[in-house]
């Protein structure tokens, strides 16, 4: 009977050592992406003279904004500048989001609502999004440029959600710019601002960015979300 058992014992670690064809091996575990949407937004992102007296002015116009197919998504205040905007609106039709932010007065009501410089426009396509609600406000927003998409993807992925979740971040939106879709915007909750900024000075992320095609230097955007 010990020979037997000592022959199964044996037989299994040839088993693993070799990884014969009658090994059984466990199959890699597959990460679900956060939830697949198809979202048209509009972002801007601006410098304002004071953030509380700018605020109420923004959303006063919020009626002239709707009747242009415009609502807010999101609101976030720059980390380091709590004096720039960014805003996430969910748009019905680009083409009259563009009309909107060519209207004459929108410059008007900027003005007096102390936006201090020249605003950032980007229309984007978002495919993913994360809804659920969580404690954490503190964002990052990572935008760049990439070779191929699909390429990019894949490798995106099979980093996986997790190992992002180790570094300090949670996966919360992904989108392609409308005119360029081969620029990319991810957005993260940030869980553990060391680490986070840590993986984003990181060899391992310049590798797998390389790896992934991504072209020329990415920008990083950090805010925190104003409810």
């Amino acid at each position: 009977m010990k020979q037997l058992t000592l022959f199964f014992i044996a037989g299994v670690m040839v088993c693993l050592i070799a990884l014969t064809p009658g090994c059984k091996t466990e199959p890699k575990a597959v990460e679900t992406p956060i939830p697949s949407v198809d979202t048209k937004v509009m972002m801007i992102k601006h410098p304002v003279k004071d953030y509380n007296a700018w605020k109420p002015v923004y959303m006063a116009h919020d009626s002239v904004r709707q009747s242009f197919g415009i609502s807010q998504l999101s609101l976030g205040r720059g980390a380091e500048d709590a004096n720039m905007v960014i805003i996430i609106e969910r748009v019905n039709d680009m083409a009259k989001a563009k009309e909107f932010m060519a209207l004459p007065d929108l410059k008007t009501t900027m003005d007096s609502a102390g936006v201090s410089g020249p605003p950032s426009v980007a229309f984007a396509n978002v495919m993913r999004n994360d809804t659920t609600g969580i404690p954490q406000n503190d964002r990052v927003m990572i935008t760049h440029k990439v070779k191929d998409f699909d390429a990019w993807l894949k490798v995106y992925d099979n980093e996986g959600r997790s190992v992002r979740a180790e570094n300090g971040m949670l996966d919360r939106a992904l989108a392609r710019d409308a005119d360029d879709p081969n620029t990319v915007y991810i957005v993260f909750a940030i869980t553990d601002k060391d680490k986070a900024m840590a993986r984003m000075q990181s060899d391992d992320l310049k590798k797998t960015m390389m790896d992934a095609g991504v072209e020329g230097v990415p920008s990083f955007f950090y805010y925190t979300l104003d409810k």
